[in-house]
């Protein structure tokens, strides 16, 4: 009289059903990543006195220090995958190096001294000789330092191969 009350589901759907469940819940119940330049610029603003962390937008991470007139971290471009940019006057002062320094070891995971050596290194040789921008290669970092009338300012790279 009547058919049966269960239907049966398709040999393919029968077996891709679990895996089909297992995934979504597992997608549902996993935590919300936060974007890895913030962790960054909070891990920087813990650890370094002064700096504090301003605003976010389109991948870049800006941040506050009264030794830097701008100082940025950018995240995932087309040829690196982390940038930290500073800007000061042109007369630099120590606080500037030694920021630099320090937001490079924390972000590149490189030794402090490396990290100071090779961005003030960068910095000092701007001049008559060597000209206003300078590239340089310094424990696999990429460093461009570029100087104006009035500003000076550094990028730091690391390549997406390394």
């Amino acid at each position: 009289m009547t058919g049966p009350l269960r239907r049966r589901l398709p040999l393919g759907i029968r077996a891709t059903l679990p895996a089909a469940l297992a995934l979504v819940t597992s997608l549902a119940a996993a935590p919300a990543h936060a974007d890895p330049c913030e962790d960054i610029a909070k891990q920087l603003a813990g650890q370094i006195d002064g700096l504090k962390v301003n605003f976010t937008a389109a991948n870049i991470t800006y941040l506050k220090h009264p030794a830097a007139k701008e100082l940025s971290i950018g995240c995932r471009g087309k040829d690196y995958s982390t940038e930290l940019y500073a800007k000061t006057d042109r007369k630099m002062k120590p606080e500037f190096f030694n920021l630099v320094g320090s937001a490079t070891a924390l972000i590149f995971t490189v030794p402090k001294d490396d990290a100071t050596t090779g961005t003030s290194r960068c910095l000092k040789r701007m001049g008559i000789f060597r000209g206003n921008t300078i590239t340089m290669r310094y424990r696999r970092l990429n460093l461009e330092c570029t100087r104006t009338r009035a500003d000076a300012s550094i990028t730091v790279r690391r390549g997406r191969d390394e």
